[in-house]
């Protein structure tokens, strides 16, 4: 039996989805299953139960016997949202229950953290960086900062674990996210609605307009990265989960304009003042960690993640 936690959302609704693609039905997902908009990522897959999350420490330790591996990918994600209160209740506390409970009945655990920790990567993008030393932009960042540097100083570990630094994720099942949704999901419904996409203007002179660059990484890798840690259970500790490789919005709206044949307009407005100091003009993942404990799949390419998203679920409104 696998457990996946946020399996109503993005990454753990695909988790599910690809587990099942590799006949593993013994599923069982774990979320707040109240929003009528998340239901869709779910119906259909193949899973032995549903639980709620508030229930799911008392479920571990009833049925920890039949337990293989915990996908603890349930978080809430909003950055825009300031309130510390519920970052430490939900990304904190509750991971901190979920990683004791792993400890106590012998689980394996990969949870999911954030290269929102690396704030604006004065440092780089190295996953062996330590916690202390990072500086993230927001509550959401410090939340999963603050559970890595909790984690590495454990003195009783999960006899696996690995804490996931996943980059700017994008691909199927974020239908509900809103304003939050990837820049490609956001791109998609700007051109089709006005036949153009407007980007922020770069206010650093080493970056032209639509320069900004980001390690863009398809969701379907993400969960092929999962299932090798989940697998083969290298190393334990925290992995980068990204392409590799930075390319700039202007690539990617180019993609986008392309999955949809329809002839580039780009234009540039300025990036609002309130976010202007704080926003990232650059980020790579540096992947050797996870190379080194015998990934060697090669990654899907901005254009051909961008072209299988747009033209496979966007345009005919489907899930995975």
């Amino acid at each position: 039996m696998i457990l996946i936690t946020g399996a109503a959302g993005f990454i753990g609704s695909c988790m599910a989805a690809r587990l099942n693609e590799l006949r593993y039905f013994d599923v069982v997902l774990c979320d707040d299953f109240s929003r009528a908009d998340k239901e869709a990522n779910y119906v259909g897959k193949t899973y032995t139960e549903i639980v709620d999350r508030n229930k799911l420490i008392d479920w571990i330790a009833q049925h920890h016997t039949r337990i293989q591996c915990v996908i603890h990918l349930g978080a809430r994600t909003d950055t825009t949202e300031f309130d510390r209160s519920v970052f430490d209740r939900l990304n904190v506390a509750y991971s901190k229950a979920v990683w004791n409970s792993c400890v106590e009945y012998g689980l394996p655990l990969i949870y999911a953290s954030s290269a929102a920790t690396y704030g604006l990567g004065e440092l780089g993008y190295d996953d062996q960086i330590l916690p202390q030393q990072l500086k993230p932009l927001n509550p959401y960042g410090d939340s999963k900062n603050d559970f890595d540097a909790w984690a590495l100083q454990q003195e009783r570990k999960p006899f696996f674990w690995a804490g996931l630094k996943f980059f700017n994720v994008y691909g199927p099942n974020e239908y509900h996210k809103g304003r939050m949704a990837s820049v490609i999901f956001h791109a998609f419904h700007q051109i089709r609605q006005t036949g153009q996409m407007k980007l922020f203007r770069s206010h650093r002179p080493d970056f032209e307009d639509g320069g900004q660059s980001r390690d863009f990484v398809y969701v379907k890798d993400v969960v092929n990265m999962i299932v090798h840690l989940m697998e083969n259970r290298p190393q334990s500790g925290i992995y980068n989960v990204g392409s590799g490789k930075a390319r700039s919005f202007r690539d990617l709206v180019l993609a986008t304009f392309n999955a949809l044949e329809v002839n580039p307009q780009i234009s540039f407005i300025d990036t609002p003042e309130d976010i202007r100091n704080t926003y990232q003009y650059f980020t790579e993942a540096k992947m050797d960690r996870i190379r080194s404990s015998g990934y060697d799949t090669a990654f899907t390419s901005l254009e051909n993640g961008v072209s299988d998203y747009v033209r496979n679920y966007l345009l005919p409104n489907k899930y995975w």
